[in-house]
């Protein structure tokens, strides 16, 4: 019988979050890593059990892991840093790497491509040794499905996407080529008794390649393909270039996205001149809306016209990593919005209708249903925007000059990202209102309270300047997502983010506006609870836009202007009031960048708008500060000066100055607030140790235009931690101001 359909991945986090929870309970030592193998093996078999059930014949193995798969191939490739070596337990060793401890710095993490999915990055320098194979983990996985009477599919990232997303220069790379290569020799050579199909992951191939890596890609693959049953898989753009090449290596397959790839389309004459077989990836494997299957069965026909039926097979068009589990739990859902959904199970079953229809001939009766989603008092208001919408009225040194005189801050000023812990009391407060079980009066007390001692203890170390901490936020997209018209949210729509941080994205189905204040109130309080200033906290359009599955019945750029308006009258409120420093997250603004060059100037043009948009009606002595997670601005830095925010908050605490050096090399005008320490590891940092950091980071950038805080929110870390990393920041920063 032919395999028809095909997996690149499952969410593995669990239906209700079962491995986030065995995760934190093993890390707080309340149960072993025997009963964490326990859970994940039975989530493992839940999920290839559900792939079975919906007609797949070989289920993906080694999609699954305990924190990252980027994580996994290292240590399975023997590319574990040098720096980890004296943990001799490879367990802890694992988890260190990831999330460090008292004497370990974690190791860096930034975005998955164009996703908000978090890959760990791989160490390299010309004189790294690599280790022993280790595919203890593979083979482990491989037989457990076995062991059910399931035939299964090995999922690996391949070596040209290793090198891609690794920490270390071109010429590292090139002197390191043939050690990889021969590391995934030996590794196919060990997996050659399972006997089975291997997917190799290469979404780095969709990202411009040169001439020079689809040479490396030829060598790579002519090697590696006589080794197994290979399939080597793309994704979230084309590669026509990469398919070129590929046609012409003995691997079997290829795994290509029509959903985000459409040009992909433009390979078909080539492949069907070559004996490939073909997984069309033509479900949306990152975002919910259901699939038009007759418009997907028109795309499969066309392609059919060039490669025979029985070279191809259906896939997602990447990882159902990037969406939620099920739809079978939303019992609270709009129906209206609910017609529109389909998670990861319910993908599952898109793909077995369209099989059928595509290789059986039978009627598609799956059919998506479109609910009206246009608000008439926004159409009208976008129609009124204007050129000088989009530009502050006073230049930056007028700004600064203002600013300065306002609130009178010392060199180097200290504060935070936002965000402070979310502890279980306050999570309970905000659950049992949300579900009716308390009042609104009893609920603001408790948040009030909360905030009130934020503000208390911040006073207490001398940062100066505050913020509320964010207790009435469940997420700082979410949260303004339920207060804005044309958001609907999920039950249990969680989508693993790093770990076992998970997310739960708004579903953006709607013309967006902002029926009422949204931060107001709670900015207020906190002001009036101390002389110091305090920051308004919101997050910005392109964050919201980027971290929300978004509707698909219009250009994104035109969501992104909505939310844009929605941000900007919430700016007006809190200048209006009196508050005067104002900070409006673009976390994601880079992840949103397209991953081929001909795409981006588009994009930026549109987000950028979107920004000043947002910030612009802000008043001469009205200080906008943004933040921007782990991200390389080497190609963006002139797109993030012109965002012509008074502050950017950046990560250096993985990173050291590099990230700083590129705004030195342009001669970055506006100030800079520098992540000293990473709040993703559960490590304090020392006094020293910061101290030493903030000294590196004056080497590149003067004094004058520097602020310190952390490198992200602390709403994920424990009190105990947050207080006394806090403590050595602001004590660090005044030792170094004393230097000064």
């Amino acid at each position: 019988m032919k395999n028809t359909i095909t997996l690149l991945g499952f969410p593995r986090i669990g239906e209700k979050r079962e491995l986030k929870f065995a995760l934190e309970s093993f890390w707080k030592g309340t149960i072993g890593f025997d009963e964490l193998e326990t859970i994940a093996s039975d989530l493992r078999k839940r999920h290839w059990n559900l792939q079975r059930d919906s007609g797949i014949q070989k289920v993906a193995i080694n999609d699954f892991s305990f924190y990252d798969t980027m994580l996994d191939i290292m240590v399975t490739l023997g590319a574990t840093p040098e720096r980890f070596s004296d943990i001799s337990d490879p367990i802890r060793r694992y988890f260190t790497m990831a999330r460090g401890d008292e004497s370990h710095v974690a190791m860096e993490m930034t975005k998955w491509f164009n996703t908000n999915y978090h890959y760990l990055v791989p160490e390299l320098h010309d004189q790294f040794v690599f280790g022993a194979v280790n595919a203890e983990k593979i083979i482990h996985e491989f037989n457990e499905a076995k062991a059910l009477g399931l035939e299964g599919c090995i999922q690996l990232i391949g070596p040209m996407t290793f090198f891609a997303l690794s920490k270390c220069s071109e010429s590292v790379r090139q002197a390191l080529f043939d050690k990889v290569i021969a590391q995934y020799v030996a590794l196919l050579e060990t997996l050659q008794a399972l006997d089975a199909e291997i997917i190799i992951h290469e979404p780095s191939l969709v990202c411009d390649p040169t001439p020079h890596d689809l040479s490396l890609l030829k060598i790579a693959y002519d090697r590696l393909g006589t080794l197994a049953p290979l399939w080597v898989a793309t994704y979230f753009e084309h590669s026509n270039e990469a398919t070129a090449v590929l046609v012409h290596t003995p691997i079997k397959g290829l795994y290509l996205d029509f959903v985000h790839g459409e040009k992909n389309i433009e390979s078909l004459e080539v492949l069907g001149k070559s004996d490939k077989h073909v997984s069309v990836g033509i479900i949306n494997g990152r975002n919910v809306w259901k699939n038009d299957l007759s418009a997907s069965l028109k795309t499969l026909n066309t392609i059919a016209d060039y490669i025979p039926k029985e070279r191809l097979s259906l896939s997602s068009s990447c990882s159902l990593l990037h969406v939620p589990y099920t739809l079978r739990h939303e019992t609270t859902l709009d129906a209206n919005v609910k017609t529109l959904l389909a998670f990861a199970e319910e993908k599952l079953t898109e793909l077995s209708a369209l099989s059928k229809a595509f290789f059986d001939n039978e009627e598609i009766v799956y059919q998506r249903y479109d609910p009206s989603r246009t608000d008439p008092a926004v159409q009208i208001r976008l129609s009124a925007l204007q050129s000088g919408d989009y530009k502050r009225t006073y230049p930056f040194p007028l700004r600064q000059e203002a600013a300065h005189d306002l609130f009178d801050l010392p060199i180097l000023p200290t504060t935070t990202i936002g965000s402070f812990p979310q502890t279980a009391d306050i999570r309970k407060i905000r659950q049992e209102f949300k579900k009716g079980l308390i009042s609104r009066e009893i609920y603001e007390i408790e948040m009030k309270n909360g905030i009130r001692d934020c503000v208390e203890f911040q006073e207490s170390i001398d940062l100066d300047v505050l913020v509320h901490g964010e207790f009435e936020r469940n997420d700082m997209v979410e949260y303004f997502g339920e207060q804005l018209s044309g958001f609907a949210f999920s039950s249990n729509g969680w989508v693993q983010s790093y770990g076992s941080r998970c997310v739960k994205p708004p579903l953006l189905y709607g013309d967006v506006s902002r029926p009422y204040p949204m931060t107001l109130e709670w900015s207020l309080f906190a002001q009036s609870l101390t002389a110091r200033s305090m920051k308004g906290m919101l997050t910005g359009p392109v964050t919201i836009l980027n971290w929300s599955f978004v509707r698909d019945d219009q250009p994104r750029s035109l969501t992104s202007t909505q939310i844009a308006l929605a941000i900007r009258d919430e700016v007006d409120d809190l200048q209006r009031s009196g508050i005067k420093m104002i900070q409006v997250d673009e976390a994601a603004f880079k992840e949103g960048y397209p991953l081929r060059r001909e795409k981006r100037a588009e994009y930026e043009k549109w987000a950028l708008e979107s920004f000043l948009l947002s910030t612009a009606v802000a008043e001469r002595d009205t200080q906008i500060h943004t933040h921007m997670c782990y991200s390389e601005f080497t190609d963006i830095i002139k797109t993030i000066e012109a965002m012509d925010a008074d502050v950017i908050s950046i990560e250096t605490s993985r990173s050291g100055n590099r990230l700083l050096k590129i705004f030195a090399e342009v001669g970055y005008a506006q100030e800079v607030g520098l992540g000293v320490y990473d709040i993703h590891s559960p490590r304090i940092p020392s006094i020293e140790e910061m101290e030493k950091q903030i000294h590196a980071l004056l080497e590149v950038l003067p004094a004058a235009q520097l602020w310190i805080n952390p490198d992200c929110g602390l709403k994920t870390r424990g009190w105990a931690e947050t207080k006394a990393a806090l403590e050595n920041m602001v004590e660090a920063t005044k030792r170094v101001r004393q230097s000064l």
